[in-house]
């Protein structure tokens, strides 16, 4: 996705220019509530599947801990990493320690294991490789034994280890699970695949997260690798200008983000340049009803 990334952004930069409106925060991120607590967080964060599977004292560390300490200083503070995503909470974990941004990052992980006692041993390997002994947000990942898991992550909660849990999906096969756990169980927060191209999540999905008070991450926003190849070579329509869209990936996660339930899209980002952008959707305004209907249509009608 980062070479189909970079040959969209060349197009697109200078399609349309931001009007500087923004939020009452300081850093002009737009923030929203996790409905559990309240608590707010910045709209766009960080995912680290696959570009965060580097070894932890290679060259390819170093892009990575400037990527986390620009993500940071722009105001960004959600950073969400997995146990199965080969050793990217262990490089996360050394970049939080080296930069010493661990307390400003809202840190999630999640659990994939069958199984109480293989569930406690992953979730304490994922401590120790992030080097923290609080994690904000542990999830039962793509609904691997929540049954086992949930009690567990539960325990932790009350012992002040976590302050979050939930659950995950990235397929639309997961969705009547899903949505029957969301009913069955008190969860915090979800994490679900959602795009421009890709919208079942908000048939029912997202508005039983609405209803239920549960906050929502959103997953693989710009469908991988499927989104920037639908659009390359293409230049950003003008009318995108109108919710301070500048760039196709703000286009994007400006889509999922006008969708009142979702909480924070995490996209996968490695490099500096892409948090610059990413924030960037943060910021300003945001498209309305009539607008979403606008690109749904522009994006199926490609």
């Amino acid at each position: 996705m980062m070479l189909h990334r970079r040959a969209v952004l060349a197009g697109s930069l200078a399609a349309g220019l931001m009007s500087g409106r923004s939020s009452a925060q300081g850093d002009g991120l737009i923030r929203r509530p996790i409905p559990a607590t309240g608590e707010t967080v910045p709209v766009v964060g960080i995912g680290t599947s696959r570009r965060y599977d580097v070894a932890p004292d290679s060259e390819g560390l170093a892009p990575l801990r400037e990527t986390v300490a620009t993500f940071v200083s722009l105001g960004g503070t959600v950073v969400d990493t997995a146990p199965d995503y080969g050793r990217a909470e262990e490089v996360l974990g050394r970049i939080l320690k080296e930069t010493g941004l661990r307390d400003k990052i809202f840190l999630c992980s999640k659990v994939a294991a069958k199984g109480r006692e293989a569930g406690q041993a992953q979730i304490e390997q994922s401590f120790r490789r992030l080097g923290t002994d609080r994690i904000d947000l542990i999830a039962v990942h793509n609904l691997i034994d929540p049954e086992a898991q949930l009690p567990l992550l539960r325990e932790l909660k009350e012992h002040k280890r976590i302050r979050y849990l939930g659950a995950t999906t990235w397929a639309e096969k997961q969705y009547g699970d899903l949505e029957a756990l969301m009913k069955a169980e008190k969860l915090d927060v979800i994490q679900v695949n959602y795009a421009v191209d890709a919208r079942q999540a908000a048939e029912r999905i997202l508005p039983l997260a609405k209803d239920r008070g549960i906050a929502v991450m959103v997953n693989v926003p710009f469908g991988r690798e499927r989104l920037f190849n639908l659009v390359r070579g293409r230049e950003l329509p003008p009318w995108a200008a109108e919710f301070d869209c500048r760039s196709w990936p703000q286009f994007f996660l400006k889509y999922v983000l006008s969708h009142e339930a979702v909480t924070c899209p995490v996209p996968g980002t490695a490099q500096v340049r892409y948090v610059e952008d990413n924030l960037g959707a943060a910021r300003g305004r945001l498209p309305d009803a009539a607008a979403r209907r606008k690109m749904e249509e522009f994006i199926d009608g490609l």
